[in-house]
């Protein structure tokens, strides 16, 4: 059996900001892959929010990092310690570039390339998984049961979206 520790406040912030980033997943998903749950009104109310929601998952992902880099003192300049957070760094890296571009001004700006650019979410979710098992192997916490749990369900329900998405093309 799993023993869960307590969780540092680090690991709930991180926890806090996936939780946040899989609410701006979930609108098109819900939709898409399980249709009549539209009709709830649900997805309508998540998308009316997503913008905020995601500011606020880079937010909290901030927090999470800062507070890790803070207590661990990086070495950035070493090579072997930018590789071993590189999932992190470059989900970090794309959350920041969503979070700048995420109002009007940056959509009226970047025209169709915004919409491309925001498809780097996506991305996101495969490295998140990959940074939860990795960093939080044999460190389990409620926080990393859950991540460990709901990001590959959320990367399983995309692919599924995007299955019936290309399905319904051809």
């Amino acid at each position: 059996m799993i023993q869960l520790n307590a969780a540092p406040v680090s690991n709930i912030l991180g926890g806090v900001a996936l939780l946040c980033y899989s609410i701006t997943l979930l609108p098109t998903i819900l939709r898409v892959v399980f249709p009549k749950f539209k009709q709830t009104g649900i997805p309508k109310l998540l998308l009316k929010h997503r913008r905020t929601v995601g500011i606020l998952a880079f937010i909290f992902a901030l927090a999470h990092g800062y507070l890790l880099i803070k207590k661990r003192n990086i070495d950035w300049l070493d090579i072997n310690t930018s590789w071993i957070y590189i999932q992190g760094v470059a989900t970090f890296t794309i959350f920041t570039l969503l979070a700048i571009t995420s109002n009007d001004w940056s959509v009226k700006k970047l025209k169709k390339n915004w919409k491309r650019l925001h498809q780097l979410t996506y991305w996101c979710m495969f490295l998140l998984v990959w940074h939860v098992w990795e960093k939080m192997a044999g460190h389990w916490t409620y926080v990393t049961l859950a991540s460990s749990i709901s990001l590959p369900t959320l990367s399983i329900l995309f692919l599924i979206r995007r299955w019936k998405e290309r399905s319904r093309k051809k």
